[in-house]
């Protein structure tokens, strides 16, 4: 087999890395990189982050070493800090977000430390936002920031005719503090006015839900967007939030964004305060009726704005422009 320029080693853990990884590829691709994927098997479950962590990355490693000797690459790009852990060769390393701050006390113990010297190790740092780099402890590689691509799904109806009041995406239920969103919905609610919750699997719903609120399940990434498209209000009460993918696309397909201000380097933290301060706040209730019933003037079409460099042809510009000559060159 012919060798290739750039062996992605993608942890995939989640939809929305998996996702990200391959836009990633198509971007590197398009730039005329040639790209070899190299996915880990997921692992059966443990039950401490640490051994979870250390399943991952004993699945990344054997992943990474499959695809070295297979596709012989010019350069190994690692996806996330923990498909670096125990790397077989250096690489550049793509995170949304260090363990350095999203593994603390016993829950990182052994990857904190191992992650700090890949990330001085590492020739290239890859970002997916400013706000992600903040959060690695110095000293580090060079750095360059690569976002993940967000586009609009298509045209929803015009925002008030949208049947859908609002929509919350709770794959993590904890880590969405959807408990906090259902309170809120109780009190913000309306009769007729519906909450669809998506991505929520069976097993973790509450055994009892307050009225007006719709279970949809796991859903693929084009009914999930659909269902954005038919939704006036996007709301999520996170308790630490390492990007906002998901806040991100209600944001393109014309959701009015209702936030708590959680931490961690969550990009669309910022872009909600820009389109209507009111509706970020703890006090989840009156942002949603507020959101409803009174949303700021050309809400949607300044979000379109804010959003404009991280479509995919901005991300393609810089991908080929900056990332492929620093990973080749």
């Amino acid at each position: 087999m012919s060798a290739v320029d750039v062996l992605l080693v993608s942890l995939g853990s989640t939809p929305g890395l998996r996702a990200a990884d391959r836009e990633l590829a198509g971007a590197l691709e398009r730039a005329g990189a040639t790209v070899a994927v190299a996915a880990a098997a997921a692992p059966r479950p443990v039950r401490t982050f640490a051994l979870t962590d250390l399943a991952w990355a004993r699945a990344a490693r054997a992943a990474a070493v499959e695809g070295i000797e297979r596709h012989r690459p010019r350069t190994v790009l690692y996806s996330t800090t923990t498909a670096a852990l125990l790397w077989p060769r250096p690489g550049a390393i793509r995170f949304d977000a260090p363990a350095a701050t999203t593994r603390l006390g016993r829950d990182g113990i052994w990857q904190r430390p191992v992650e700090r010297r890949r990330l001085r190790e590492a020739p290239l740092l890859l970002p997916w936002s400013d706000q992600a780099l903040a959060e690695v402890p110095p000293p580090h590689a060079p750095a360059l920031v690569v976002p993940v691509p967000v586009e609009p799904a298509g045209v929803g109806a015009p925002w008030a005719a949208r049947e859908i009041a609002a929509v919350t995406y709770a794959g993590n239920p904890q880590k969405k503090g959807l408990d906090r969103v259902l309170a809120a919905w109780a009190l913000a609610r309306r009769p007729g006015e519906l909450l669809v919750v998506a991505g929520l699997d069976p097993a973790s719903a509450p055994v009892s839900l307050p009225p007006g609120v719709e279970l949809t399940g796991a859903l693929s990434p084009s009914a999930y967007r659909e269902l954005l498209l038919r939704a006036r209000v996007y709301v999520t009460a996170p308790r630490r939030e390492d990007h906002g993918i998901a806040q991100l696309e209600a944001l393109a397909d014309g959701c009015v964004l209702v936030t708590t201000p959680a931490p961690g380097p969550y990009v669309a933290l910022a872009h909600a305060r820009d389109l209507d301060p009111r509706l970020v706040t703890d006090d989840l209730a009156p942002a949603i009726r507020t959101a409803l019933d009174d949303p700021a003037p050309g809400y949607q079409e300044r979000a379109i704005e804010l959003l404009a460099p991280l479509t995919r042809a901005s991300i393609d510009t810089l991908v080929a422009r900056d990332l492929v000559p620093r990973l080749l060159g």
